[in-house]
Formats: C-alpha cells, sequence, structure tokens
C-alpha cells in the first residue's frame, strides 16, 4: 500500500479492492482501477503505440534541431563574409588615406627644400655682410689709430716749435736726453717689428678667412646636402615598405574574395538543403498531426471499451457476489435439481426468499467483521507487547545511565574533596577544610560534616544533589566557618584552593590568572607560588611570585602601543619594589 493506491496480483483482486475498500488499485502488469470505478489498461495494441509515435516525433525533433544547428553555422560563415566586406571597406579606406599622405608628404618635401635653399642663400649673404663689416670696421679702427698716432706726432711737433733749442738745455738734460735718444731709437724698432708681425697675422688672417669661405663652407653645404639626401633616401625606402604593405593588402583581399565566393557558393548549397530540409519538415509535421490525430481517436475507442469493460465487470462481480450470498451448493444439488421443472424451481425459489426474509434483520457481515476484529486484536496486542517490552528495556537504560552518573559525581566529588583537603593544609599552614555535597534531605543544615558522599537513594537520580557547601578553618582549633563568615582574602585562599584540587583530580594543560596574589598575605602568596606543579601564567605586583617564576615578561605602554618584554628576574623584583615604594608615598 502507498498512500491510498494499493498493488494487486490481477486485475479481479484490484476490482473488488477497490470497490469494497474504496482504494485506487494497479496490478503489477500496470492495470489500474480507480475507486470512482474508472479502469486503464486490459489488451494493449502495439502496433498503436504512443512510445512508437513519441519515438518518431522525438527523432523528427532532434532533426530539426541539428538543421537548425547547422543554419547556426551558416549564420556565422554569413557573419564571416560580412566582417570581411567591412575589412575590404577598411583596406580600401586605408589605400585612399596612404596615397593622400603619400601626395602630402611629396608636396611637403619640396616646400621644405624650397626653404632649406632660401635658408642657405639668406645664410651665405649674411656671412658675407657680417665679413665684410668686420672689415670695415678693423679698417676703420686701423685709420681711426693712424689718426691718433698722426695727432700725437703732431702735438709733439707743436711743442718741439714752442720750445727752445738744444744749446738752451742743461747739462742734466742733455746727459738725459743722450740716454734717452738709443731707447726711443730701441722703440721704433720694436714698433716697426710689431706692425710688421700685425700685417703679418692680418693676412695670416685673411687667408684663413678665405680658405673657410671658399672650403670648409662648401663641404658644410655639400654635408647638408648629404643629409637632405639620406632623408630623402630614407622617405624612399618608407614610401617602399608603404607600396609592399599595400600589395600585402591588395593579397589579402583578393584572398577574402576568393574565400567570399567560396563563401557564397557554399551558402547557395546550403539554401538549397534548408528548403529540402523545410520541405521534409512539413512532410514530418502533416505525419504528426495525422498521428496524433489517429491518437485521439484510439483513445476515445479506448476509452469507450474501457467504460464498457468496467460495467461488464461490475456486473460480474454483482452475480458473483449474490452467488455467494447464496452459500456453498451440495455435490449432488445439481442432480437434484437437474429434473425439476422451471416453474417448480421457481415456486422453490420463492419459497426460500421468503424464509430468506425472515432473517433480514441478521448481520450477513458479522462474520467477516468477526474475523476482520480478531485479527486487528490479535496485531494490536503483539504491538503493545512489543512497545511494553520497549518500554521496559528504556527504563532498565534510564536505570543504568542515572546509577552511572550517580558513581561518577559521587567519584570525582570524593577525588576533589581529597585534594581540597590535602591543597588547604599546604596552603594554610596548621588548617584543615573540607567539601560537603548538599542533597535534597539535607536541607539547609551547616551541622551536617560529612565530607564524603553519601549512598545513593532507592530513586537513583542526580536531581538529589543541590550544591557543594564548604567548610574551613585557617587556626585548626573550634569550629569550622562557611564562606560567608570568611574575609576576602580568605575567600581567595579557598577558591584557589579549589582550583588547585580540580587541577590535581583533571590536570589542565596551563592555567591563566590574573593577580590572584593581590588579596592574599605574605605567607599564602608564598604557598601559592610552591604550589606551581603545572604551568601556570599569572600577572603580579608581588615579589613572592616572581621569585619561583621560569619565565618572566614586562608589559609596557608608550604612545598608545603595549609591548612584551623578556626581563630578568632583578629587574622585574626591583620594578616591584620601586611600584610598592611608589605606592606607599
Amino acid at each position: 500500500v502507498f498512500g491510498r493506491t494499493v498493488i494487486c496480483r490481477d486485475i479481479d483482486v484490484a476490482t473488488r479492492v477497490a470497490r469494497t475498500d474504496g482504494l485506487d488499485c494497479i496490478t503489477l502488469e500496470g492495470d489500474q482501477v480507480s475507486k470512482k470505478g474508472g479502469m486503464t489498461g486490459g489488451f494493449y495494441d502495439y502496433r498503436r503505440s504512443k512510445l512508437k509515435f513519441m519515438n518518431i516525433i522525438m527523432q523528427n525533433t532532434m532533426s530539426i534541431n541539428k538543421k537548425e544547428e547547422e543554419l547556426k553555422g551558416i549564420g556565422l560563415e554569413l557573419q564571416n563574409i560580412l566582417f570581411l566586406l567591412q575589412l575590404e571597406q577598411k583596406i580600401t579606406a586605408f589605400v585612399t588615406e596612404q596615397q593622400q599622405l603619400d601626395a602630402k608628404r611629396v608636396l611637403d618635401k619640396s616646400v621644405l627644400e624650397q626653404h632649406k635653399q632660401d635658408i642657405a642663400n639668406a645664410n651665405k649673404q649674411k656671412q658675407y655682410t657680417s665679413k665684410a663689416l668686420e672689415n670695415k670696421r678693423k679698417s676703420l679702427a686701423d685709420v681711426q689709430m693712424q689718426i691718433d698716432q698722426l695727432r700725437a706726432s703732431m702735438a709733439v711737433k707743436r711743442a718741439e716749435m714752442g720750445t727752445e733749442l738744444i744749446d738752451h738745455l742743461t747739462p742734466e738734460e742733455k746727459d738725459l736726453l743722450s740716454r734717452l735718444n738709443p731707447e726711443i731709437t730701441d722703440l721704433k724698432e720694436q714698433l716697426i717689428n710689431c706692425r710688421s708681425d700685425r700685417i703679418e697675422t692680418e693676412s695670416r688672417k685673411a687667408e684663413l678667412e678665405t680658405n673657410l669661405t671658399t672650403n670648409l663652407k662648401r663641404q658644410k653645404q655639400e654635408l647638408e646636402a648629404i643629409i637632405s639626401a639620406a632623408e630623402a633616401d630614407a622617405l624612399l625606402d618608407e614610401a617602399e615598405s608603404k607600396r609592399q604593405e599595400l600589395m600585402d593588402a591588395n593579397l589579402l583581399v583578393e584572398d577574402a574574395t576568393q574565400q567570399l565566393k567560396r563563401v557564397s557558393d557554399r551558402i547557395d548549397e546550403l539554401t538549397k538543403q534548408l528548403r529540402g530540409i523545410k520541405d521534409e519538415k512539413n512532410n514530418l509535421k502533416g505525419l504528426e498531426d495525422a498521428y496524433e490525430r489517429t491518437l485521439q481517436d484510439e483513445a476515445k475507442e479506448l476509452e469507450q471499451l474501457l467504460s464498457k469493460r468496467s460495467n461488464l465487470l461490475s456486473k460480474q462481480e454483482e452475480y458473483s457476489k449474490k452467488i455467494r450470498e447464496l452459500g456453498p451448493l451440495s455435490s449432488d444439488a445439481f442432480e437434484t435439481y437437474k429434473r425439476k421443472q422451471i416453474k417448480e424451481l421457481q415456486k422453490m425459489l420463492h419459497r426460500c426468499n421468503e424464509q430468506l426474509q425472515q432473517f433480514s434483520h441478521v448481520n450477513k457481515k458479522a462474520l467477516d467483521q468477526y474475523v476482520n476484529f480478531t485479527e486487528q486484536r490479535e496485531e494490536l496486542q503483539k504491538r503493545q507487547a512489543e512497545l511494553d517490552s520497549g518500554d521496559e528495556k528504556i527504563k532498565e537504560l534510564i536505570e543504568v545511565l542515572d546509577q552511572r552518573k550517580d558513581e561518577s559525581i559521587e567519584r570525582t566529588f570524593k577525588g576533589v574533596a581529597r585534594h581540597f583537603r590535602e591543597v588547604f593544609s599546604e596552603l594554610v599552614q596548621g588548617g584543615h577544610g573540607h567539601l560537603v555535597m548538599m542533597k535534597k534531605k539535607d536541607g539547609d543544615d551547616d551541622d551536617d560534616d560529612d565530607d564524603g558522599p553519601r549512598e545513593a537513594d532507592l530513586e537513583g537520580r542526580v536531581e538529589k544533589y543541590i550544591g557543594v557547601k564548604v567548610k574551613v578553618s585557617f587556626t585548626g582549633q573550634g569550629e569550622t566557618q562557611s564562606m560567608k563568615q570568611l574575609s576576602g582574602g580568605q575567600k581567595t585562599v579557598v577558591a584557589l584552593t579549589l582550583i588547585f584540587a580540580i587541577q590535581r583530580c583533571d590536570p589542565a594543560p596551563f592555567y591563566l590568572f590574573d593577580e590572584i596574589d593581590a588579596a592574599l598575605d605574605p605567607q599564602y602568596r608564598t604557598a601559592v607560588g610552591n604550589m606551581a606543579n603545572t604551568q601556570f601564567i599569572t600577572t603580579t605586583f608581588r615579589p613572592e611570585l616572581v621569585k619561583v617564576a621560569d619565565h618572566i615578561y614586562g608589559v609596557t605602554h608608550k604612545n598608545r602601543v603595549s609591548r612584551v618584554n623578556v626581563v630578568s628576574k632583578e629587574d622585574a623584583l626591583d620594578f616591584i619594589e620601586h611600584d610598592q615604594s611608589h605606592n606607599a608615598e
């Protein structure tokens, strides 16, 4: 049974179950019987199979999809052709632009040569004019110098003319004149030599200027012409490379044209194939429509036949039911009533019916209902037995788990309580302390000094525990005190004792404390330092823990940045001493 659908062995059983129980039924062969009376199945003509038609339709659909993919490929080829045409247009535009640029470059080159020639002629004229001007300036300077010399000579002559003769000179002046005459002669000779050297230098200068004008400048112009020719050669090389590129572009255009022609032929061929495919597709579409109409007609006919078959089966079931209601016949019934006449048999049947009407108030389905209810009762009893067995097993499991919890709690508490006594004796010399498990029946009785676990009660539930009470004595005399009666430092000692006791019972890799010795007395701090039998990380400002530490780190804060540095024990003790003295002040 799946939901409201029943799987039956054959169509007859499916029909009976659908009619009596109101369920949808299906057989192993695939025949279906609805609770509303409709039936599906029976003889199946494979020659008119929907699967065959669907297979044909799927094949045709696959063929159509394949042709559509081929059409997509043709579309891609058309896109490639359009791209080649666009490329050819771009190449033509580039060639035209290149030709325009070449013509413009030739024109610019001719204009540039004309301007270079004009500039060279202007430079030559400027050089000639500058040279003539320089010569005129030199000549003017020489003439001016000669005029100055002549004026000086004239002044000297005039002065001599205004003086008296030599006879009027004194002996000292005569002596001086006799000494100056050879010196004047030497100076005149030096002047003559200087003038000759000057004339020679000027002639050498003129010769060099002539050489510069006639030879070197001409060589410079020749070199400039060579440079211009070299630039023209470079332009010719560039033009040659552009022509080569143009030839390559023309070759590409020719290849693209040939490829375009081949693609056009391919397009024509594929267009013809596409027409054929479309015709074939239309034919297949017509066949598909015909098959669908045939299939619909056959479905209507099949539905009519199934309805007729359902009616006949219902009548058969009704008649079979009536026969079953008559009950089983004896072996000699056919022989007994075979010789009877029909009218006599009808009379007998009428009397039997009258007798049966007397029992009309009797429930004819009582036996079937009794059998069904008996089977349901047995099934429910069996299920009840299974549930009872499962309930007993679950209760046993719960009891075992509760017992294990109690044992685990009591075992752990016993270990922690034992280590608590030991650790408290080590931390507080002469003192003693113990832990007390609080239970529901204990209430808040503070006089219960039993430090061991009690026996588990009959219930065996962990809910009976309500807490743990701590009782300690720091002097070893008098009554023990509870946590409410202790000072802050004593509470810290008790808390550390409990932590160390748990650590001994269930060790951890390391412990992290934050100034646990702040509220402790010196002897307690020393005792805590001696208790470190595992890794302890703590912050402190007391020397007792620093003295027993293996590694010491100092934390400094400067410019909003914290730094951790390794420090020695002496530096740490000095820092603590300085901090304590500062706080005392």
